[in-house]
């Protein structure tokens, strides 16, 4: 029997998964995701080194975040493989003050990690969701919450402070970052392969339907893009990125939208979908022949340079700029555009390294439950 960490990563619009064996290389086991959910909603999944188990299921429109991960545990123990599931890891995007490192979920955590849904209405209600699921079809099994935004809380208070009174401050209104464990993966990346340059100044570009940068030195997190919510920064597929405060009252007094509906608006309209008025998928923009595709690409490839630039300062330098996420990976007119504005700075080396942090949170909750003595 071999002993597996299931990683899941519920988010707005779908329920990803990695199964990996609890040996040394953490082998991964299977991998699959629910997609689509609220549009045309897929499953799909394999094993690893079993081409015939691959699948794709349509799923009925009505899907959500807990059938999906129902539906992936209803597939897991369909494969009769030797697969014991001690431990299930979940990723969550909002860690807030409280949780800085992986952590165990009992009722208090969970209880907890729910008053940060304000935070994060797009995933972490989908987080809570799935341990929900979990703690009622596999009530015994240990489950860990792993932190997007761990990776930033070290961050010195000018990094995490905005410019308000303390009072509002001391009530958790600051910075906090995200895509923290994209962050972690590649500069342990860094580390093993670049060694050199994980010494010194390197700025990440994490670039998705969610977008953001870091610097980093050393390895620590030094800055980000994103701010309190994952608003905040780089324009991305749907969502505003950074925004005058200003235009939030103007729209609401003025251009008569209550707070619900400008919500809605930056979180689901905006970004390259509202600029473009075509679509978020950077492969369809770059594809189209409408002038505003390619103007909403310029615009996000520009913001993406003056925010490297902006990281630079926060560093003191630059010694490398690294590309990750889906359109960071495999986009080269995008890189290629954002370096054409960033020609005039002397970045020495220039990187694309995939990101997996589906393997940064199994390598993490085997450390913890290795540590608790739940496995040995």
């Amino acid at each position: 029997m071999t002993d597996t960490i299931l990683i899941l990563n519920a988010g707005s619009s779908s329920v990803k998964f990695q199964l990996f064996g609890c040996k040394n290389g953490l082998p991964r086991l299977a991998t699959g995701s629910v997609t689509g959910i609220g549009t045309a909603p897929v499953l799909s999944v394999s094993r690893d080194g079993a081409p015939e188990s691959k699948m794709k299921v349509n799923l009925p429109s009505n899907e959500t975040q807990k059938r999906g991960v129902r539906r992936i545990l209803d597939w897991l123990d369909s494969q009769k493989a030797d697969w014991k599931v001690v431990g299930v890891a979940h990723r969550f995007v909002h860690g807030g003050t409280d949780f800085f490192e992986p952590t165990l979920i009992d009722s208090h955590v969970f209880h907890r990690l729910k008053k940060l849904i304000p935070l994060a209405i797009l995933h972490q209600p989908h987080h809570l969701a799935g341990v929900g699921v979990i703690t009622r079809i596999l009530p015994m099994i240990p489950q860990i919450a792993c932190f997007d935004t761990a990776f930033h809380s070290h961050h010195e208070k000018k990094f995490t402070d905005y410019a308000l009174p303390q009072e509002i401050t001391d009530k958790g209104v600051r910075r906090y970052g995200f895509h923290g464990l994209s962050y972690a993966f590649i500069a342990q990346t860094m580390q093993r392969e670049h060694p050199d340059l994980a010494k010194g100044c390197v700025v990440v570009a994490h670039l998705g339907n969610g977008s953001s940068l870091c610097a980093i030195k050393n390895g620590q997190g030094i800055d980000t893009t994103m701010g309190m919510t994952v608003l905040d920064g780089l324009p991305m597929g749907t969502r505003t990125g950074s925004i005058d405060p200003g235009v939030v009252f103007y729209i609401i007094r003025e251009l008569g939208m209550t707070p619900d509906e400008v919500e809605q608006m930056f979180y689901h309209r905006s970004g390259l979908k509202g600029m473009s008025g075509v679509s978020n998928d950077v492969k369809t923009l770059l594809e189209s022949d409408d002038p505003r595709a390619k103007y909403a690409l310029d615009y996000f490839c520009t913001y993406i340079a003056k925010n490297v630039a902006s990281m630079a300062v926060s560093l003191g330098g630059i010694d490398a700029l690294v590309f990750t996420g889906g359109i960071g990976e495999n986009a080269e007119p995008i890189r290629n555009s954002v370096m054409n504005y960033l020609s005039f700075m002397n970045i020495p080396k220039i990187l694309v390294i995939p990101t997996n942090e589906e393997r940064y949170m199994a390598e993490q909750a085997l450390q913890l439950l290795t540590k608790k003595g739940i496995v040995s």
